[in-house]
Parts: C-alpha cells; sequence; structure tokens
C-alpha cells in the first residue's frame, strides 16, 4: 500500500487556508509588537517607584516579567516562522498533507493548529 502523493487539498480550499493563517500571522505579529513594547516598558519604567516596602517584590516581579516577556517573545517568534512555513507549504500545494502517512490532515485539526505538518494518527504514532 503505497503513499499517495496525489492527495492534496483543491486551490479554493489551500485559499480558504492562506485567507485564514494570514490573519493569523497578522494577529501573532500584532501580539508580537504588544509583548516587545512591554517588554522596553519594563526596562524603562524600572526606577520610577518610590515606594521603599514593594521595592524588593517590584523587582522580583519585573525581573520575572521580562524573563517570561522574553520566553512569550521567542515561542511568538517561532509561532510566526511556523505559519509562514505553513504559507510556503500552500504555494507548493503540499499544505495540509501528513509528512508521515502522505494522507490529508484532517481540515479541522488545520483550523486548530494551522501550521501542522502531522496527522493526528501520525502524531500518535511518535
Amino acid at each position: 500500500m503505497g503513499v499517495e502523493t496525489t492527495n492534496r487539498y483543491s486551490d479554493e480550499k489551500l485559499e480558504e487556508f492562506r485567507v485564514l493563517i494570514q490573519e493569523k500571522i497578522d494577529k501573532a505579529q500584532h501580539d508580537l509588537d504588544l509583548i516587545k513594547s512591554a517588554y522596553m516598558n519594563d526596562l524603562n519604567n524600572g526606577t520610577e517607584d518610590t515606594a521603599p516596602q514593594f521595592k524588593a517584590f517590584d523587582e522580583g516581579s519585573a525581573v520575572m516579567s521580562k524573563e517570561s516577556n522574553s520566553q512569550l517573545a521567542i515561542r511568538q517568534e517561532k509561532f510566526i516562522r511556523d505559519l509562514k512555513t505553513a504559507l510556503i507549504r500552500i504555494e507548493n500545494k503540499t499544505y495540509g498533507v501528513c509528512r508521515v502517512t502522505g494522507k490529508l490532515i484532517n481540515p479541522e485539526r488545520l483550523k486548530l493548529v494551522p501550521h501542522a505538518t502531522l496527522s493526528i494518527e501520525a502524531k500518535n504514532m511518535q
């Protein structure tokens, strides 16, 4: 039982996914900009607190929020990269094809995880 490579989504369906992914990229980019501006504000506003009793707590939480912001930014940048790679797969007409089984990935899964390259079946095999 060979893997069928002719399995692919129609151009119309690919266009639907392309629009969906582009919207997700735009939103993710917007979120990333917000994270980065919050991060920049953390860097700039660290010295303006005059209430000494909260100082120690604030410094700890400021360090914490800088670290979590940078982790968030890194995750967000990877998400955007994955989505842009998905757009390339749409152009190549390989989008939505499981890279293990060669079968079409369920469209509901693609709506939830638009950068997925594995079907649930293949993911469960891992």
